[in-house]
């Protein structure tokens, strides 16, 4: 059940930022006995390629803190997001182990579809919340939520890594916050119809 746990809490990170639970999973399979990579996930822990990553990351990290840029680059992540929830969760075991199920083990496209489905959902959600928080704070808040955004991605991956347990927490205060922003932003377009369709 903690393997599953590692996989839900990494996924939601990827789904905030793609390259930070990928650097986390890799750079710990190879300095440290927390995360073991599975048969055919040894390239995680390649140095050549953590260091794409790490290139990736300063990209995003950029681009995302910039208004209007940021929301192009959520458009081109909505593919990578997904993806990267795919692989985490499935890096580290968890699809394999998820509640010890032999039938999860025999058919790891599974835990795949389960990491990729997490992380499009919160990608989701940061991607139609972000033009709305720029709109209202006329670009000021971009670089605020951005930074929160991967202080947060980085803080679940070793939750979900070290003291996976917590994850049970962390997801239902994410669920929390999901649907009071999911309200603010119904709020924000209603007022912009009704402000752009004054009563003749």
């Amino acid at each position: 059940m903690l393997a599953a746990l590692t996989g839900l809490g990494l996924s939601t990170a990827a789904g905030l930022n793609a390259y930070i639970p990928l650097l986390v999973v890799g750079v710990l399979a190879n300095l440290t006995d927390a995360v073991r990579l599975p048969d055919g996930y040894s390239w995680l822990s390649n140095w050549g390629v953590l260091a794409v990553l790490a290139v990736l990351l300063a990209a995003e990290v950029v681009l995302d803190k910039v208004p209007a840029v940021d929301t192009v680059n959520d458009v081109i992540q909505t593919v990578v997001r997904p993806a990267s929830g795919g692989v985490v969760f499935s890096a580290t075991s968890a699809a394999a182990e998820f509640e010890s199920s032999a039938w999860m083990a025999e058919h790891p496209w599974a835990g795949w579809l389960l990491g990729i489905v997490v992380a499009l959902a919160v990608h989701a959600l940061k991607a139609a919340a972000r033009p709305v928080i720029n709109a209202g704070t006329a670009g000021v808040g971009a670089p605020v939520v951005s930074t929160a955004e991967d202080a947060g991605s980085l803080g679940m991956s070793l939750v979900a890594v070290f003291l996976p347990v917590l994850v049970i927490v962390v997801l239902p205060l994410l669920a929390v916050v999901a649907w009071w922003l999911i309200r603010r932003v119904r709020r924000f377009r209603a007022r912009r119809r009704a402000g752009n369709h004054p009563p003749g």
